[in-house]
């Protein structure tokens, strides 16, 4: 069937709020390209919205896929165990900070790993109360999208949401909450957490603070190093368990195997979903033993956390990115890109800040530089013009005026560069479409 014919059937299928990027359906995917039902070629920048760091279909996860599947698809964990479950488990609990004994448990989505983490953190600690950020964005179940900080689409309308959680403003340098001046404000921000303590809930009474070491959908924000580090310590001297979400920034995608090994910071828990199942459902929690052991059997788990074709996956990632030197691949396409997007900024004054970490990079556009009022019509012409051209990208930030890149870690030298080429060429026709400079 063609596109229209699709865009006909899933219009009469398919609910509305399932929301669609592009007018376009996939037929096959190779690394960094998707090829269309039309036979159309496109750059793949979204990387299916930071999963395929290892690209689409590479060949080591589509031969440990079709392994295991040929040995048994499913028989639930909580049945009858399996081994990959188990050496994915130790690969995780090896790869992530911290030298203390770690386990680890699987689910099927970032937001089912975010609900665990929050229900493991609460039962160790006997409190009740969870800290998240500004900006953050945590999935759409209940206590993802509680914790989630933007409210449209996410929010509006599905209320009443769970109890005993707080906010705080994130280092956000470029619209800094206390209005200074890194580096020589020290990372100050960081302390808004203890007056939290004192404006909204008792220290004693706080199980977690969860917090992303690179702003995903809240528009790609990267903190120095000093502002975990004094996170940290806060919820040491506090007794609080220190949430990473690393969903979207883990596996390689900041140039490190965790976005949170910037600063040089030990989690007490590390979640991840995303790239570590490169397309299969399949997420994690991973924390200190003690606080991993601390629910009873049967508390936590389900049906088809860990699926074992899913695992096996994983377990390939894991190995690809070691022998393909993807952390390295990451600092460079991240060099790459952000050269080029400041060659852009000196020649756009609506291109506010060039800012992310390893190949987690991306473009804040602003209306005024002064006033930075965000510009995301902009933001969304340039998303246009690239769709036109054949390359997919993505949009984050609280006003949607971040253009970023999720591109597989894999792709080739030559393709991007036509991407960036193309980048180029998008944003002045944007430009030039809406008479802006």
């Amino acid at each position: 069937m063609d596109t229209q014919g699709l865009i006909s059937l899933r219009t009469d299928n398919v609910p509305r709020g399932v929301y669609n990027y592009f007018p376009a359906f996939a037929a096959s995917a190779k690394n960094a390209v998707i090829v269309d039902v039309e036979g159309r070629e496109f750059i793949d920048l979204c990387g299916g919205i930071g999963v395929m760091n290892v690209g689409h279909c590479h060949p080591k996860v589509v031969a440990a896929v079709e392994k295991q599947a040929k040995l048994f698809s499913h028989t639930s964990f909580n049945v009858m165990m399996y081994e990959p479950y188990i050496r994915l488990a130790e690969k995780l609990n090896q790869a992530t900070p911290g030298d203390f004994a770690k386990k680890t448990m699987f689910v099927n989505s970032g937001a089912e790993a975010v609900e665990n983490g929050i229900k493991i953190a609460r039962y160790f600690t006997k409190r009740d109360a969870v800290i998240a950020f500004e900006g953050a964005f945590h999935g759409r179940t209940l206590m993802g999208m509680t914790l989630t900080s933007k409210v449209l689409p996410y929010k509006t309308g599905f209320g009443p949401f769970a109890p005993e959680i707080y906010r705080i403003p994130y280092a956000y340098c470029y619209r800094c909450p206390v209005k200074d001046t890194y580096p020589g404000c020290g990372a100050r921000c960081a302390e808004l957490l203890n007056q939290a303590f004192v404006e909204y809930v008792e220290a004693n009474e706080v199980a977690a603070v969860i917090v992303e070491p690179v702003l995903g959908e809240g528009g790609f924000v990267a903190p120095p190093p000093e502002y975990f580090q004094r996170l940290r310590q806060i919820c040491s001297d506090n007794g609080i368990v220190f949430i990473s979400d690393e969903i979207q920034a883990g596996f390689g995608r900041t140039g490190k195997m965790f976005g949170i090994e910037h600063a040089g910071v030990v989690p007490d828990i590390v979640l991840t979903a995303k790239s570590l199942g490169s397309g299969y459902p399949l997420a994690a929690v991973t924390g200190r033993a003690d606080i991993m052991d601390a629910p009873p059997p049967g508390s936590i788990g389900g049906t088809y956390g860990g699926n074992p074709v899913a695992c096996a996956a994983g377990l390939a990632v894991f190995d690809i990115i070691a022998e393909e030197r993807l952390l390295d691949r990451a600092n460079a396409i991240g060099n790459t890109m952000r050269a080029r997007f400041e060659a852009l900024q000196m020649r756009f004054d609506v291109i506010g800040e060039v800012r992310g970490r390893g190949a987690m990079m991306g473009m804040e556009l602003v209306q005024d530089p002064q006033t930075k009022e965000p510009y995301p019509a902009l933001a969304k012409e340039v998303r246009a013009q690239l769709f036109e051209r054949r390359v997919l990208s993505l949009l984050a930030g609280a006003g949607d005026n971040v253009v970023r890149s999720l591109v597989p870690l894999t792709i080739e030298d030559e393709l991007l560069a036509k991407a960036l080429d193309i980048i180029d060429e998008s944003f002045e026709a944007a430009v030039a479409k809406l008479g802006t400079k």
